[in-house]
């Protein structure tokens, strides 16, 4: 991916155009913008600093891309031009080609990002922080909005309030309410992040909760395939080989993330609650069969509560509810079909 132009100042906003060749240029806006939100769980209007990158061809239509609780805004390349969390899906020539779109991202805002804090983060106040960022870009309306996972719970809710600034959906590995066993599992993830606050122990605690966390982001085929080996005798114990896959998760996981955020962005997902009937923005669903935090059955029952029209996809994969982000070679001509060239326009 070529090098692009960046304007990081929170008070400077103009891109900066990086000519690749004689008809296709791209920009980047990575800055913040301070907005005006009124919380749904909070007292009143308060003001917040939104995070934002803005890739992709000048004068290509927008769209919009948000992933995971731990997924950030840098989502095809990142500040230090790393690969980004989606690279292999948007990029120049990928399946959302930043030739022919331009992508807007933004970091997830918790309570701790508003002057008043409110009692927590709901999907619709990301959905309507974004769509102030799009008004105060002055984009309008976005050719789509593709979310996975919590993305894709905020992309519904953004299309029932704010659907006159969104084309269409594309969703995968979400739904429009959070199912009680995956709630089960990540209010457990929650106790011992409490837990480990109040005994001390932080770290430890934030990751045995993202150990827990892998449990349910991948499929039991996976597993049953990569650790079929003999556990090993160490330390006066048995260390059965998963333990070791999960421990390296659970300490990258608190290199790079912080408690309070996780348990912001966790509780909202189970928050989240959008009557799919309020939904009236055509959309594709995107369902993996081996997901078991976002079962098969709950996009059955979207597609069909969906006012607007809808098609579900289904991708057979072995990675689970992480197949959004393995299965990139089954999922490429599928984006590349619903977000046409020039995005629709």
């Amino acid at each position: 991916m070529p090098h692009l132009a960046n304007s990081t100042s929170e008070e400077r906003h103009t891109a900066v155009v990086v000519p690749l060749h004689a008809r296709t240029a791209l920009t980047e806006q990575r800055s913040s913008r301070r907005l005006s939100l009124q919380p749904k769980y909070g007292h009143g209007a308060g003001t917040v600093n939104v995070r934002y990158q803005w890739v992709g061809a000048a004068d290509a239509p927008t769209v919009i891309v948000q992933g995971g609780i731990s997924a950030d805004r840098f989502v095809a390349q990142t500040e230090q031009g790393d690969a980004g969390w989606w690279s292999e899906l948007v990029g120049n020539g990928q399946a959302i080609d930043l030739t022919q779109c331009r992508v807007l991202s933004i970091d997830w805002l918790t309570p701790a990002d508003f002057e008043h804090a409110p009692r927590a983060i709901s999907s619709e106040d990301q959905a309507n922080a974004l769509a102030a960022l799009v008004d105060a870009l002055g984009i309008g309306r976005v050719a789509a909005f593709v979310g996975s996972s919590y993305g894709a719970m905020v992309a519904l809710a953004y299309a029932a309030r704010h659907a006159d600034k969104v084309d269409k959906l594309v969703l995968l590995a979400g739904a429009h309410r959070a199912h009680p066993l995956s709630t089960a599992q990540r209010a457990i993830q929650r106790q011992i992040l409490r837990l480990g606050q109040s005994s001390g122990q932080v770290e430890q605690a934030l990751s045995l909760a993202r150990q827990l966390a892998m449990t349910t982001y991948r499929g039991s085929e996976e597993f049953a395939r990569r650790f079929t080996s003999t556990p090993d005798y160490r330390e006066g114990r048995f260390h059965f080989p998963v333990e070791d896959y999960l421990e390296h998760a659970g300490h990258r996981f608190v290199q790079r993330f912080d408690l309070e955020r996780f348990l912001a962005l966790s509780e909202s997902i189970d928050l989240h609650d959008v009557a799919p009937e309020a939904v009236n923005v055509p959309a594709t669903l995107i369902g993996f069969p081996s997901d078991r935090l976002v079962p098969l059955a709950d996009l059955c029952e979207l597609q069909r509560r969906l006012r607007g029209a809808a098609t579900l996809e289904v991708i057979d994969s072995p990675y689970g509810h992480d197949a959004f982000l393995k299965e990139t070679q089954q999922l490429a001509p599928l984006l590349r079909q619903v977000i046409p060239s020039r995005c629709g326009a």
